[in-house]
């Protein structure tokens, strides 16, 4: 057992919360201790939902472990069907209750309750959170739509002369990363084709909508770690193909729109003809120096960590330096996207790991969860969150998908602006000497410089930068020369402490003792590669 600060994915009973949450008539009764109710936090405080998951908790406490704790679980789930009136209901145990064995489906049957009561075995000392929320989605659909599934080897009936070709979107659910927005913009997509769209699942469906999911033709999983095994036993009980490919940045939205057109026999011409995205137009206008090469490392969820690679490289010119996934389910398609790379994956959990292998690599962007943006903000790299677990500030007001045409809009936006534009650069090379940006300047629109003070002149700037840098070097192993000091001077200040570092620990690496300017502009060419 590890303690640890941070993780990236709660146990399997949050992912089961996850679905209940996003679906509507759905009640979750859990066996578990009092204070086993943080959960509700995730979704009220960051996910800043208008009102509490549909959960009723039987909060024991350790008195009670004397006394009859399966009579708690029953009086729990009576009176939550009682008040709640749900149209279908799930039972489990969190992992502190999993230890007393109570067995909350076999109390639940007993009650006689007249609705679906499904309950979820969830190891909680063996699986995740992301684990659990598909678990969940696979035994709510197996136990409402079972119910309407043909004998087994019946062929699946043709569709009917004039009838629209049909799918279901299968994955997103609550505290998803943007699930809200993709769902929108995919089914957008679709009707685009003249695909209808009949369940949306687990996020906003019914019971009564899960039931009918064997009528659409065929099935599309946006998020596989949630979506996936549900997806494939769909297939297997009523014969449905499904679409895997993720429509994430514009190479893989024409993937997608070709792989769903061939699935329902439409014609995706006029759909890619009608390109909505402005993100390829603005990677090919934008400064060559700026994109090109610029080394990323990737870590998440599987879809968006291969996707995200995708991107990067075949879209924006970066270079893709590192990758990994916390999605031990799903690590052989990172790999086998790694492998495309010539990098090898790091599968962890550990975010120790992952920062060390940040700092090893030294990339100029970090795409990641809200684990690696605070690690980034560590290491003073800029940073573009793409994957869950994320924090409040990555559930906005606004519109803002992931995926779909107006997602690569958003993808380029969030990803190339927390870089330095070339444009901007070349701005600042120019302007250098001006007291505005200088290295001790405040930022100018605060007015941290009053009438009666005269701003620093751009040569006092370097004067100071020079004397902090003969201080930090003191304590370096290598010595700057006077000349590659004053070229390290003439550096934007917002990225010199970059070139600093760099330069030192290019120096430090090969055993120089002495930084010249051809040390300083070698490590330039040796961390732009």
């Amino acid at each position: 057992m590890q303690l640890t600060v941070w993780t990236y994915e709660g146990p399997p009973h949050v992912g089961a919360m996850r679905v209940a949450t996003a679906m509507e008539g759905v009640h979750y009764v859990l066996h578990a201790p009092q204070g086993d109710t943080y959960a509700d936090l995730l979704f009220t405080m960051i996910e800043r939902r208008d009102r509490r998951p549909p959960v009723t908790y039987t909060t024991f406490q350790a008195r009670d472990l004397g006394g009859d704790t399966a009579e708690l679980f029953k009086t729990a789930a009576r009176d939550a069907y009682r008040r709640f009136k749900p149209e279908a209901m799930i039972v489990g145990a969190s992992c502190t209750a999993e230890l007393i064995q109570d067995d909350p489906g076999g109390l639940a049957r007993a009650l006689h309750l007249p609705i679906p009561v499904i309950p979820l075995d969830l190891p909680s000392y063996q699986r995740k959170e992301n684990w659990g929320a598909s678990e969940t989605f696979y035994q709510l659909a197996r136990a409402l739509a079972g119910a309407s599934a043909p004998a087994p080897g019946t062929a699946r009936p043709e569709r009917a002369e004039g009838v629209k070709p049909s799918c279901n979107l299968l994955g997103p659910t609550a505290l998803g990363f943007r699930h809200r927005d993709d769902v929108r913009e995919v089914t957008a997509l679709l009707a685009a084709l003249g695909i209808e769209v009949k369940v949306v699942a687990p996020l906003g469906a019914r019971p009564k909508d899960l039931a009918r999911l064997g009528e659409a033709d065929f099935n599309v999983v946006l998020y596989p770690e949630t979506g996936l095994q549900a997806a494939e036993w769909l297939k297997r009980t009523f014969r449905q193909p499904l679409v895997k490919t993720s429509p994430i940045g514009v190479i893989g939205v024409r993937a997608f729109i070709e792989e769903a057109a061939l699935i329902a026999g439409v014609d995706p011409g006029p759909t890619l003809k009608a390109l909505a995205a402005r993100s390829p137009w603005y990677s090919r206008s934008v400064d060559s120096t700026y994109l090109t090469g610029k080394r990323v490392f990737i870590f998440g969820d599987a879809t968006h960590v291969v996707a995200a690679a995708q991107v990067a490289r075949d879209e924006l010119g970066f270079t893709v330096a590192g990758m990994g996934t916390y999605s031990r389910e799903f690590a052989r398609d990172v790999r086998v996207a790694a492998a495309t790379h010539n990098i090898e994956a790091l599968i962890t959990e550990d975010y120790l790991e992952v920062e060390a292998e940040i700092a090893k690599l030294n990339p100029d962007l970090v795409l990641g969860t809200q684990m690696e943006r605070h690690i980034a903000k560590r290491l003073r790299l800029p940073c573009a969150v793409i994957s869950a677990p994320v924090h409040v500030q990555d559930f906005p007001a606004r519109y803002s998908p992931q995926m779909g045409f107006e997602g690569a809009n958003v993808i380029f936006d969030s990803w190339v602006h927390p870089l330095m534009m070339g444009l901007e650069e070349h701005l600042l090379s120019m302007f250098r000497e001006d007291f505005e940006f200088s290295a001790a300047a405040a930022p100018s629109h605060l007015g941290a410089h009053s009438g009666n003070e005269p701003a620093a002149s751009g040569i006092d700037a370097a004067k100071t930068e020079e004397t902090h840098s003969s201080q930090a070097s003191a304590a370096a192993p290598a010595v700057w020369a006077i000349d590659a000091e004053k070229e390290l001077g003439k550096i934007p200040f917002f990225v010199r402490g970059r070139a600093r570092r760099n330069a030192e620990r290019f120096a430090a690496d090969r055993g120089i003792a002495t930084i010249t300017m051809e040390t300083l502009y070698d490590a330039k060419s040796h961390y732009s590669r």
